[in-house]
């Protein structure tokens, strides 16, 4: 195995494509990830940490969604899921390029 951290930081950042396409932002990682997950140092571990968290992301989404409903706590719950969609990639982008491990919070391990 080769040690790629710009291919690692590339992984995190291409979750970013959600901000020009609807799902590029969970595709991209995702073929990276599968096609390189033997061949590159870490990448199992930063791939899985992208999808489970665009998945737990996806299903807090779809519980935001009745919310609205209710006081519009939906709304609250999607405004701080963007704000997590950006910042999240980036800071963990940052890491990979220091060859840290990812920590996405709020992420259920789901694969």
């Amino acid at each position: 195995m080769k040690t790629n951290n710009q291919l690692l930081v590339l992984t995190h950042l291409s979750q970013l494509l959600d901000l020009f396409t609807l799902v590029g932002g969970f595709l991209v990682p995702l073929v990276i990830w599968l096609t390189n997950k033997d061949k590159i140092y870490q990448m199992d571990e930063h791939g899985r940490a992208i999808i489970n968290f665009r998945i737990s992301m996806l299903l807090y989404i779809l519980v935001c969604i009745p919310l609205v409903l209710f006081f519009g706590l939906g709304l609250l719950g999607f405004v701080v899921i963007g704000v997590l969609y950006f910042i999240f990639p980036i800071l963990n982008a940052i890491k990979a390029s220091n060859g840290e491990d990812p920590n996405y919070p709020f992420s259920l391990t789901i694969i």
